[in-house]
């Protein structure tokens, strides 16, 4: 039986703005400007590109811009926040002059999720759950900006060095509590707050399917729940497949994803998971579909 919390949000936005949550799945498209991202690293090499991509996502059907200029695929060392900066702000500038949809800044740095909310994003998405630099959560207090927390066991370059777990769900919920209570001290109201249990982040194969198979449990923590498993290993590892070529394997995790809860899908191929998302809903949302 379905837990009687909430399945509908609204999260306020820098600049008067508001998004809601529940009504329908929500589709982040991702625009790496990274060199070395595990799926498309280095492929646009330019703000004009980047732009240009992100606009396009739109057209193809993406509510959420999510912009990222470090690499968290597993091994990965990173980057200074000046060279971050370098990165997201003129690709995030050239997006909020063309648009209204909102941005979201990819970055576990204080110092960047000033620079990128002030240059026009407006959430703030932290793969450490804001316990890598919890002074991130006031600055996204500051903007009035939500902030998406992660799971994350380790750091990205020890992450995947064999994660174990006693009780996997549950550590996943403590520690995404906490990440709500840090935001708290910090400025940011529960209420701004989005989870994710971070897929292929410090867990293996069977734990990845263990977190989609079980994701309703996370309604515990009476947030919103957004999931990243587009085109990650442990779908190239169950179909064989190269990083290029999981689309429907994505398309099965997306579908499961939002079954079982999930109010945002962060998504490479967003064309094709705008058909995913709109038939899961459909299903999902059966009694409310209006055949006019």
């Amino acid at each position: 039986m379905d837990q009687p919390f909430s399945s509908e949000f609204t999260l306020t936005l820098p600049r008067g703005r508001s998004l809601e949550l529940g009504l329908r799945t929500l589709i982040m498209g991702v625009v790496n400007v990274t060199p070395d991202s595990f799926s498309d690293g280095g492929r646009l090499s330019n703000a004009a590109a980047a732009a240009e991509h992100a606009l396009q996502l739109l057209e193809q059907g993406a509510d959420i811009l999510d912009v990222g200029g470090e690499s968290t695929r597993p091994g990965a060392l990173p980057v200074s926040a000046a060279q971050e900066i370098a990165r997201v702000v003129p690709v995030i500038q050239k997006i909020a002059a063309a648009c209204d949809a909102p941005i979201s800044v990819d970055t576990t740095k204080a110092e960047v999720a000033r620079d990128a909310l002030a240059a026009g994003a407006a959430i703030v998405n932290d793969v450490t759950g804001l316990h890598g630099d919890p002074t991130l959560a006031s600055i996204a207090a500051e903007f009035s900006a939500p902030v998406v927390v992660m799971h994350i066991k380790g750091t990205p370059r020890t992450m995947q060095q064999n994660p174990t777990y006693d009780d996997l769900i549950g550590e996943i919920i403590h520690y995404l509590q906490r990440s709500i209570a840090i935001a708290g001290r910090n400025g940011v109201p529960a209420g701004q707050v989005v989870v994710d249990p971070g897929i292929g982040f410090g867990k293996t194969v069977r734990h990845n399917l263990e977190v989609m198979a079980r994701l309703r449990e996370l309604k515990t923590l009476g947030r919103p729940i957004l999931v990243g498993t587009s085109r990650k290993s442990t779908i190239g590892k169950i179909t064989g497949k190269p990083v290029n070529e999981r689309l429907f394997g994505t398309a099965a995790t997306l579908a499961i994803c939002i079954a079982n809860g999930a109010h945002i899908v962060r998504v490479h191929d967003v064309g094709e998971a705008a058909d995913v998302v709109r038939m899961a809903d459909a299903i999902c949302r059966w009694r409310e579909y209006d055949e006019e």
